[in-house]
């Protein structure tokens, strides 16, 4: 229960809630052998995102920083077969993060 009221207050980033749901994602359809228990963990994670972007740069923002959520699971799996699974999961989550602290960041200017 004490988790629902810090997402809500925004004290954490939407860009951390966003990395973390597609590390946090992949490591629960890993672990559980479950995929999909690791979607809900990644759609979770998202809807927080997507709530924080739309809060912190309207709109545009939240579509944008979105597709580039969905962009971002989508592309670590054809890069996982380059680099590896953890390292593509990795590699997409700090894109997500940077898109995200970018976009915010200008928009609360």
């Amino acid at each position: 229960m004490a988790v629902a009221p810090v997402l809500a207050s925004g004290s954490i980033p939407a860009a951390v809630v966003a990395a973390g749901g597609l590390v946090g994602g992949y490591g629960v359809a890993r672990w559980t052998k479950k995929r999909p228990l690791g979607g809900v963990v990644l759609a979770a994670a998202g809807a927080v995102a997507v709530r924080e972007w739309q809060r912190a740069g309207g709109t545009e923002a939240a579509v944008g920083l979105g597709v580039a959520y969905v962009a971002a699971f989508a592309g670590s799996h054809p890069l996982a077969k380059k680099i590896g699974a953890w390292p593509a999961v990795f590699t997409v989550a700090g894109g997500v993060a940077a898109a995200s602290w970018a976009v915010t960041r200008r928009a609360g200017r």
